[in-house]
């Protein structure tokens, strides 16, 4: 009976004594590769090497993208802007483990342009999510409202054709 009591013992001890995961943090391998890769978006660098081979990327829509799908999608984006980039202050990032286990960093921050063809400059409140897997981003989705820009470039295409409009009249 007192063989069994220990041993009862231990494994309660055993067991409140176990490790769990961290379920959220702010300090992990994971948000760095996502400062890095917020860094090198602002230098126009891109690196391939830290998304899986089948990972999907989705921006204000249901469509996926593949890694390189997502660069062309970047510098195509990008002969609009004069300037472009994340303001890294007041930047908020955190990992979490969700109940399924799977790992996520969420960023919110600001997105800021400069239009090349007017310089407005534009600043937009921005949501990115990453989902890891062996350190690699899997699934990328990225939330913001592009109204102002959309409106913005919409209204330069409507003066240059308004003013070509004007020359051969």
């Amino acid at each position: 009976m007192k063989n069994l009591i220990l041993l009862g013992l231990s494994i309660i001890l055993f067991i409140a004594c176990e490790q769990k995961k961290e379920r959220y943090t702010q300090q992990s391998s994971e948000i760095e590769t996502v400062k890095l890769l917020l860094n090198n978006y602002n230098n126009k660098t891109y690196d391939l090497s830290i998304y899986a081979d089948s990972s999907k990327t989705f921006y204000n829509s249901s469509g996926a993208l593949s890694p390189k799908e997502v660069i062309n999608y970047h510098n195509q984006n990008d002969i609009n802007y004069a300037s472009r980039s994340f303001q890294r202050d007041g930047e908020e990032l955190e990992m979490v483990l969700d109940d399924k286990d799977r790992t996520w960093v969420n960023f919110w921050g600001d997105w800021k342009g400069t239009l090349v063809a007017n310089q407005k400059e534009i600043t937009i409140p921005i949501h990115l999510t990453y989902q890891f897997v062996d350190g690699k981003i899997v699934r990328e989705y990225g939330y913001w409202d592009p109204t102002e820009v959309l409106l913005s470039l919409q209204a330069i295409e409507a003066a240059k054709k308004a003013e070509e409009e004007s020359v051969t009249n």
